[in-house]
């Protein structure tokens, strides 16, 4: 069988020419007593496989699932526990390579066995990615990735495309390197920069539930940490590339200028975030009120800047300079507590002699105000034009807004406390003189 494709472009007479070398090969298996007894051994050993593995996967599951049970095996046994759909493919592989051996001694050819071989890793690399792998980043991976790779081994191309790869060479400046350097790069780069993000995960985890240190120091040693898993990464990735380090120094002489000139924005909140993780003044959970009138509470410090996230459920970014370089109160501070104050007024007629005493001791009665540093003050602060002005000032262990609302409570306290005693509350009242009296009606 000849067809003339000498006026065809070069990629159709190659494809042609891998074509009728997979025709003559297929056609050589099917007349050949050889591959017909490596075809029998291949479908021989899948059978015994499946037949093994059904009744060998449940024994092996009841061994292996925990159950219940709690203890320091039951994550690695739930691990091994969702590999088992491998167990029919391996086996198949290895019952093929067992049988192997007496083919070649027989007809001292393999080809068919080789081949089957490589489809069964193809079908154990299929049920990983179907079954066993839920990430779905990595699930991404092996579909587009893993399983193509695969498919190139099993019929033996993965050389000729991983060579015609190496050969095509790409540069950029005087920065050279070949397309399997790409794909290569591509393909480590996707899995380092998982395991970096599943490794901060963890290492995130761990320094968090550490309460002996400080929330500052705890949120500076996540950043130093993930700074350097990915910088770690990021040099790995170019070693498995084959870019030379050395010839990243001028982009790293740009950078550092860039860094002098047009990001000292940047590098400067990155520098004053550091600073406050450091000191600890402000820290995750504070409420923080600053110069520039941004208040809320602090549930994210970034490389560049803080979040607030007021009452109102708003969030505020603020640059990490801006905590340096202005005043900040910190109404959390630990240790700390707050003093409030809710005003009133009483009637001209009240006894005033009486009033502090008497909503001292009804404040007191509130759960959340505190006796130290000081008791709840009642206080006298003027005489008002309808009545006589009080105050009653009250410490408390957070704020008076979100969740909390202690001057209302205190507010109720008063109002109570006042109307069991009697005492009123006085409303605006004024005196109207007509001059010249009242209009007289017309008879």
């Amino acid at each position: 069988m000849e067809f003339d494709l000498s006026q065809q472009p070069e990629i159709v007479q190659q494809a042609a020419g891998y074509a009728l070398q997979a025709y003559e090969l297929a056609l050589s298996w099917l007349l050949s007593p050889a591959a017909w007894s490596q075809f029998a051994l291949l479908v021989v050993a899948y059978v015994l496989a499946l037949l093994v593995s059904r009744r060998l996967r449940p024994a092996l599951a009841r061994v292996i699932d925990p159950g219940e049970t709690q203890n320091i095996l039951t994550k690695p046994r739930n691990f091994v526990l969702q590999f088992l759909p491998l167990i029919t493919p391996l086996l198949a592989y290895a019952l093929t390579g067992v049988g192997e051996s007496i083919v070649r001694s027989l007809f001292d050819s393999g080809a068919v066995i080789a081949f089957g071989k490589r489809l069964f890793l193809f079908l154990a690399a299929r049920a990983l990615v179907r079954d066993i792998i839920t990430e779905p980043f990595l699930k991404l991976l092996g579909r587009y990735i893993l399983l193509p790779i695969m498919a190139l081994y099993t019929f033996g191309l993965l050389d000729m495309v991983t060579l015609a790869l190496t050969e095509t060479v790409v540069g950029v400046g005087n920065i050279q390197f070949s397309l399997i350097s790409i794909v290569r790069g591509v393909i480590a780069g996707a899995i380092l920069f998982w395991l970096g993000q599943w490794s901060n995960q963890q290492s995130t985890q761990i320094i968090s539930r550490n309460e002996e240190m400080r929330p500052s120091i705890r949120q500076l040693l996540i950043k130093v940490v993930e700074f350097l898993i990915f910088g770690l990464a990021f040099i790995l990735l170019m070693n498995i590339m084959g870019i030379n380090l050395s010839a990243l120094a001028v982009l790293g002489g740009a950078i550092g200028v860039g860094l002098g000139f047009g990001l000292q924005k940047i590098a400067s909140n990155f520098i004053s975030g550091v600073i406050l993780l450091v000191e600890g003044q402000a820290t995750v959970g504070d409420y923080v009120e600053l110069d520039g009138g941004e208040a809320g509470t602090i549930v994210k410090m970034m490389a560049r800047a803080t979040i607030l996230e007021t009452f109102d459920g708003r969030w505020i970014v603020v640059p990490n300079e801006d905590f340096i370089t202005t005043r900040v109160a910190n109404y959390s501070d630990s240790g700390s507590a707050n003093r409030y104050e809710a005003p009133f007024s009483v009637s001209y007629d009240t006894d005033i002699n009486l009033v502090p005493a008497l909503v001292e001791a009804a404040v007191a009665k509130h759960p959340e105000v505190l006796d130290e540093p000081y008791p709840p003050d009642c206080e006298l602060r003027g005489f008002g034009d309808s009545g006589v002005d009080f105050a009653v000032e009250f410490w408390v262990n957070g704020l008076d807004d979100g969740p909390n609302k202690y001057t209302s409570d205190v507010l109720f306290l008063i109002w109570n406390a006042l109307k069991d005693a009697g005492i009123e509350i006085p409303f605006p009242q004024r005196v109207v003189e007509i001059k010249g009296g009242l209009p007289q009606a017309e008879a």
